[in-house]
């Protein structure tokens, strides 16, 4: 039988850990909220997995669990200090914000300044796209993006995402770093003891390599290379000099820690009121006549991004969530450390 876990088992467990790291309970149920959901939507590289390394970079202190955020807003814009706080913390907040601002406003810009990891960043814009706004969201990483020749790493894998309410289905949500592959992804091949495959990574010497280790210790690729990494550049600007502090270029703001999450970046969350521009009737009937042509185009290959995650969302929370057997060992191991033993709850078959 192939242990499945139930998502709100998973939910409790992971909000617990985050407790015992000094994070509030609401917003350790929200970080928990978003990981799980990260998991049942397909971002592996970027839900449970995640958990050991947060909790190191909480109690390293790159990661605020006692975050007072603020903000200042003006019109069209808002700045918002996270203090450090987790990035599943910070970025729920940043949307909320930006729909407050949307009741007023047919756009608005958050920066968001020291924030932490922001993890999937498709499901920040999701959680805008399900009130109905446009959203973009990207982040800013320290440099771990170069290309073959390059001396070393040159610029972040800046990821970005958006979201985009479709009436009567899911929204569309896409979601990439700005390499070809996820860092995530070489992270967890390196634990797992896998190869990566080749095209995704350098060596520290600049030459391509299929071992995840050195990988880790080189480059990422960019996605389309020059392509990649001027989408970077965009991310670079709107998340980094725009949410901009006296201190954001120093560095220990700038260097990847073996774990791949990194405390106190800037970000922005973009959100846009669609019927402030096109009308509510109008943006609807070409939202459905797009993804229908688009869709009929396609036959049975074609899918929206996001309804796969969709439907992988609505299985997993009826039939519970399968974790890789490493995963599980991982969590084990860090829930008999904490004293807050992992659930072995299986649902399912």
């Amino acid at each position: 039988m192939n242990i499945r876990w139930s998502p709100q088992v998973l939910e409790r467990w992971t909000a617990k850990v985050f407790v015992s790291c000094g994070v509030t309970a609401h917003h350790a149920a929200e970080a928990a909220a978003a990981l799980v959901r990260s998991e049942l939507r397909g971002y592996k590289t970027h839900g449970m997995t995640r958990v050991p390394s947060y909790v190191d970079r909480l109690r390293a202190g790159d990661f605020n669990p006692h975050a007072s955020m603020t903000h200042r807003s003006f019109p069209g814009g808002i700045v918002l200090d996270a203090d450090g706080a987790m990035g599943q913390i910070a970025g729920p907040h940043a949307v909320r914000l930006g729909l407050e601002a949307l009741e007023s406003s047919a756009s608005v810009l958050i920066a968001v300044q020291s924030c932490g990891h922001l993890g999937a960043l498709g499901i920040h814009a999701l959680l805008a796209a399900e009130a109905g706004a446009f959203c973009m969201v990207g982040q800013r990483t320290p440099p771990v993006l170069g290309m073959e020749g390059f001396s070393g790493p040159a610029i972040g894998h800046n990821p970005i995402a958006f979201g985009c309410p479709l009436p009567g289905q899911a929204p569309i949500v896409f979601d990439v770093a700005c390499s070809v592959a996820a860092r995530g992804h070489i992270l967890l091949a390196a634990r797992e003891g896998k190869p990566i495959i080749e095209g995704w990574a350098l060596d520290a010497d600049g030459q391509p390599t299929t071992d995840a280790q050195r990988a880790l210790a080189g480059s990422l690729l960019p996605t389309g290379g020059h392509k990649g990494i001027g989408i970077a550049m965009m991310v670079e600007c709107l998340a980094g000099a725009l949410a901009a502090t006296a201190d954001s270029l120093s560095p220990e703001r700038n260097h990847v820690g073996s774990g791949g999450a990194v405390g106190r970046q800037g970000g922005f969350v973009w959100l846009v009121k669609p019927q402030a521009f096109a009308g509510q009737g109008a943006f609807a009937g070409y939202m459905t006549h797009w993804t229908d042509t688009y869709l009929a185009a396609g036959g049975e290959s074609a899918r929206l991004p996001g309804h796969r995650g969709d439907a992988l969302e609505q299985e997993g929370r009826e039939h519970g969530i399968a974790l890789p057997d490493a995963i599980a060992q991982e969590l084990s191991a860090l829930g008999r450390q904490l004293d807050i033993p992992f659930p072995n709850q299986a649902q399912g078959a």
